[in-house]
């Protein structure tokens, strides 16, 4: 007969309360604080947005978001507020230095649309904000491709909701709460990938614009790249896609495997040729 160990009634109850304490942890940890529930992003993939939305650009004059974008050229939306003391800058500065690694370049190949989502901010902050940012980049023809825009009644509002990023004014320090992501749209305004974090890869740069571009930008390898890579969210980067690796490994297997037979199989022609008797002459042993 097996004696089953009974715990003294003291000790169970600390046991029952030391796991109840450590569940009660966990869940803590598990749980936003209050003041950062319901920021982040919704990624709304395939959505298009409203290209009418009226802004005021770096210059003070009204624009709507068409204008920026052009046939072939994707776009990157920038979702930030020009006196962030912090995230809004790493996230730009992590931008700029990418965007630096590539060939390509703003006012060429793609553009840039940087948002306030502030309402209180005036176009003369955007204008300074874009002077540092152009410097920064150093590629001059990005003065006409790299756009800085204010507020104008609730529309940053609206494109924020539209592109899934949320955000919150806190009251007290006037700062906003928001995610630390950026936004690449096709070029007729419908939302194709998202960018998280404060340090951005050239080839996940590369491979967005290539993708959000449907074929426009790249060369034959970046569309390569694109076929044997996807978005992993979890990653938050693009990684090798295994089932279209293997499918590229034998599409390049059956090119290599046939351009060889084509050579033997040339080979042996021009080996025919040259053992064929001419027209006329006798072989007489």
């Amino acid at each position: 007969m097996h004696k089953v160990l009974q715990l003294p009634n003291s000790l169970t109850g600390s046991f029952a309360l030391l796991v109840l304490t450590a569940a009660s942890a966990v869940a803590q940890l598990n749980t936003l604080p209050q003041e950062l529930e319901g920021i982040g992003v919704d990624e709304k993939l395939g959505q298009r947005v409203n290209l009418d939305l009226e802004f005021t650009g770096e210059n003070g004059y009204p624009t709507t978001l068409r204008s920026f974008f052009k046939e072939g050229k994707p776009v990157v939306l920038n979702m930030v507020y020009y006196r962030c003391p912090m995230l809004c800058n790493l996230v730009l500065n992590a931008q700029t230095s990418v965007l630096k690694d590539l060939a390509w370049s703003a006012g060429n190949e793609f553009e840039i649309v940087t948002i306030s989502i502030d309402p209180k901010e005036g176009f003369d902050l955007a204008k300074s904000k874009k002077k540092w940012y152009l410097d920064n980049y150093g590629r001059p023809q990005a003065s006409a491709g790299w756009h800085f825009l204010t507020d104008y009644q609730g529309n940053s509002k609206r494109i924020a909701d539209q592109v899934g990023f949320n955000y919150r004014l806190d009251p007290k320090t006037e700062q906003f709460a928001h995610a630390a992501a950026i936004i690449v749209l096709t070029p007729d305004g419908r939302v194709s990938r998202y960018l998280y974090g404060l340090k951005y890869q050239a080839r996940d740069m590369r491979l967005a614009l290539t993708e959000a571009s449907e074929g426009r930008l790249g060369t034959v390898t970046d569309r390569l790249l694109l076929f044997c890579f996807h978005y992993d969210a979890n990653a938050k980067s693009y990684v090798p896609f295994a089932r279209n690796v293997m499918k590229a490994g034998g599409l390049l297997t059956i090119f290599i495997v046939g351009f060889i037979m084509w050579m033997m199989w040339r080979k042996d022609r021009q080996r025919s040729a040259e053992l064929r008797v001419p027209d006329g002459v006798v072989i007489t042993r």
